[in-house]
């Protein structure tokens, strides 16, 4: 899968892509990721590429002519992709799952107080928004996209498995069971015996109904209406 990503400052990216899973992807060929900076677009001398709203209003905006000639630029450098901006509707795992099944996504960041309406008029992006809060720029967005699509491509993760029993997606609405690991017992606090058991299907069961119970004291909008088929291990 091939990440374009078009910014004003691509060295925020530079440790980043040079790190863990996505490191090891690139390096498998599952991933390619290319950094293209606004600014060679810019008509200025100075390589300006905003200026104030008109009408007047607080901060600068990005103009349109060098957004829009670097995305079409970029986009004629490999096959047609999806291009997104990320603000719009809201990044789920069901939108993640979407996305996934996309070749190419050229993700355009902004910066300063946004981009010349006409960006939006003129390339028809997908607006997606990782939360309802203000970053300093798209760059980070553009990070947490990046970091939650790769984990559906297949040969990405060591277990195959791992993203179908992720929180969230299509296939679990439930948040994560509670797990532990080495020592058994740490100040006090030791791991439940069922996992340490050895029987399979106990262990099964036990982390279904800890999977619920967190799901009902934590995210309670995230659950079906109620149904005889879940248990708290009550009776």
């Amino acid at each position: 899968m091939r990440f374009d990503i078009l910014t004003l400052f691509p060295g925020i990216f530079t440790g980043y892509l040079g790190q863990s899973l996505l490191a090891k992807a690139q390096e498998a060929g599952l991933v390619d990721v290319q950094l293209h900076d606004i600014r060679q677009w810019s008509r200025d001398k100075h390589h300006k590429v905003d200026d104030r709203p008109f009408g007047g209003g607080p901060g600068m905006i990005l103009q349109v002519e060098p957004v829009v000639d670097c995305v079409e630029a970029v986009q004629q450098l490999a096959p047609p992709g999806r291009l997104m901006t990320l603000s719009g509707r809201t990044l789920n795992q069901q939108v993640v799952e979407e996305l996934a099944k996309e070749p190419r996504l050229l993700v355009l960041c902004g910066r300063y107080e946004g981009f010349d309406e006409r960006v939006f008029e003129i390339l028809r992006p997908d607006e997606i928004s990782i939360g309802d809060y203000i970053l300093n720029g798209g760059e980070a967005a553009a990070m947490v996209v990046i970091d939650a699509v790769i984990r559906l491509i297949p040969g990405v993760l060591g277990d195959e498995e791992s993203n179908q029993h992720d929180s969230f997606s299509s296939g679990n609405r439930l948040l994560e069971f509670p797990q532990y690991s080495r020592p058994r017992e740490y100040r006090g606090h030791t791991v439940p015996e069922v996992l340490v058991s050895g029987n399979h299907e106990q262990i099964a069961r036990w982390r279904r109904e800890q999977s619920y119970l967190s799901t009902r004291q934590r995210r309670s909008d995230l659950l079906d209406p109620p149904n005889t088929e879940h248990t708290d291990g009550k009776d």
